[in-house]
C-alpha cells in the first residue's frame, strides 16, 4: 500500500435512509441524530421557473441569516465553511473524461489517509456522485444549522451534497437556465452544514460557463486551494482542457496539476498495457503550461466495477493497475497542503 494510505473500514450505508443497502456493514447514519430535521427529497423541481428549495431557518446569535442576505449572509456562509481546511475543484473542458471518477477516488484515498472529506457535486444536469457511492436513494435533511449532507459511512468521514438527493425522480432532466443554476450553487455554498473537513472536493460539469464562474466566485472568500484538471490522452480532449487552463488563469485560480485519465488499458489476464486513446497528451500539456503533472490513471475493469457497484476501490483492489496512480495523486495533494501549511 502506498505511503500515507492506511487501510480502513469499507463504505457503509448512510445519509438518513434506513433502506440503504450500500457497501459495508453497520447501521445507517440516521437523520434522527438531527432533532427537528426534515427531508428535502423532492424539494427541487427540474422544470424551468420552479421555486428554489427552502433555505434553512435563521441561526440564532451572531451568525443569524436575515432574508435579503448582505453581511449577515456572509457570516452564515463563514459559519458553514469555517471548519473546511482545503477546497479542491475538479475541472475539465471536456465531458466524459472521468472528473467524477477522480473526485470519488481522491476522496476515498484521502479518507484512507485519515482525512475527513466532503464532495460537493455541482454538475446539476448530470449528478453522478450519489450513484458512485451507492447512496442515490438517500435524502438530504434540513435542520437548524443548515442542510445536512449525506454521510457515506458511520464515522462520517465522507459527506456528499448533490442535486441528485433533492429530485423526486432521479430520471428527471434538470431544465434550468443559468440564473437558476447559479442560485442553487450559491445555496449549496451558503446552506450546507459540512462541519469539520480536511478537504472539500467540488465535482464540476464540463466547460467554462455559468456553473464554473458561480462556483469559483462563491468559494473565493474561503480556503480555495486550487484546481485539478482532468483530461484523456487524445488531442481533442487535451485541446479542451487547454481552454480550461485559460479559464483558471482568467479567474486567478491556482492549478494544482493535471491528471491524464484512461491512459492505456491494462489487460486483467496478461497485464499488458494497450494505449487505446494514445498516451502522453496530459503530461505534454502540463509541461507546456508549466503546471504539475499529477499522473496517469489507466483504464481498469476493477475500477469501473467498483464505481458501478458503489464499492471502495482503494480498499478492495490495492493490487490493481490503477491503485498506485490514484494513491500517488492523493499523496501529492497531501504533500502540497503540508508544504503550504509549513
Amino acid at each position: 500500500m502506498a505511503p500515507g494510505l492506511a487501510g480502513g473500514p469499507g463504505l457503509a450505508p448512510a445519509g438518513g435512509s434506513a433502506e440503504s443497502t450500500g457497501p459495508g456493514t453497520g447501521p445507517p447514519v440516521s437523520p434522527g441524530r438531527y432533532p427537528g430535521s426534515t427531508s428535502l427529497r423532492g424539494s427541487v423541481s427540474p422544470l424551468p421557473g420552479s421555486p428554489s428549495p427552502p433555505p434553512p431557518p435563521p441561526i440564532p446569535g451572531p451568525s443569524a441569516v436575515t432574508v435579503g442576505g448582505g453581511a449577515d449572509e456572509v457570516r452564515h456562509e463563514r459559519s458553514n465553511l469555517a471548519g473546511v481546511r482545503h477546497i479542491l475543484l475538479v475541472l475539465s473542458g471536456k465531458g466524459g473524461v472521468g472528473k467524477s471518477t477522480i473526485s470519488t477516488e481522491l476522496a476515498l484515498s484521502l479518507r484512507h489517509s485519515g482525512k475527513k472529506v466532503g464532495i460537493l457535486d455541482v454538475d446539476l444536469c448530470g449528478p453522478s456522485i450519489p450513484r458512485m457511492f451507492r447512496v442515490q436513494d438517500n435524502s438530504v435533511h434540513q435542520c437548524d444549522s443548515g442542510w445536512v449532507p449525506v454521510f457515506v459511512d458511520q464515522d462520517k468521514s465522507i459527506s456528499l451534497m448533490s442535486i441528485g438527493f433533492l429530485l423526486e425522480n432521479p430520471d428527471d432532466a434538470v431544465v434550468w437556465r443559468g440564473p437558476k443554476k447559479n442560485a442553487l450553487i450559491k445555496q449549496f455554498v451558503a446552506d450546507v452544514a459540512w462541519g469539520d473537513l480536511d478537504f472539500l472536493i467540488v465535482d464540476t460539469p464540463p466547460g467554462t460557463s455559468d456553473e464554473h464562474i458561480s462556483t469559483v466566485e462563491a468559494l473565493r472568500p474561503y480556503q480555495l486551494l486550487g484546481a485539478i484538471l482532468v483530461t484523456t490522452p487524445q488531442a481533442v480532449s487535451v485541446g479542451d482542457v487547454r481552454r480550461e487552463l485559460t479559464f483558471c488563469k482568467k479567474m486567478n485560480l491556482r492549478v494544482l496539476g493535471i491528471v491524464e485519465n484512461m491512459s492505456g488499458f491494462v489487460c486483467p489476464h496478461c497485464s499488458e498495457c494497450t494505449n487505446i486513446f494514445s498516451k502522453g497528451g496530459g503530461e505534454e500539456l502540463a509541461k507546456h503550461a508549466g503546471v504539475p503533472f499529477l499522473g496517469c490513471v489507466p483504464l481498469d475493469p476493477q475500477l469501473s466495477q467498483s464505481l458501478e457497484e458503489g464499492r471502495d476501490f482503494i480498499q478492495e483492489f490495492p493490487k490493481s493497475s490503477a491503485f498506485p496512480a490514484l494513491a500517488h495523486i492523493a499523496q501529492q495533494i497531501l504533500d502540497g497542503t503540508s508544504q503550504q501549511s509549513s
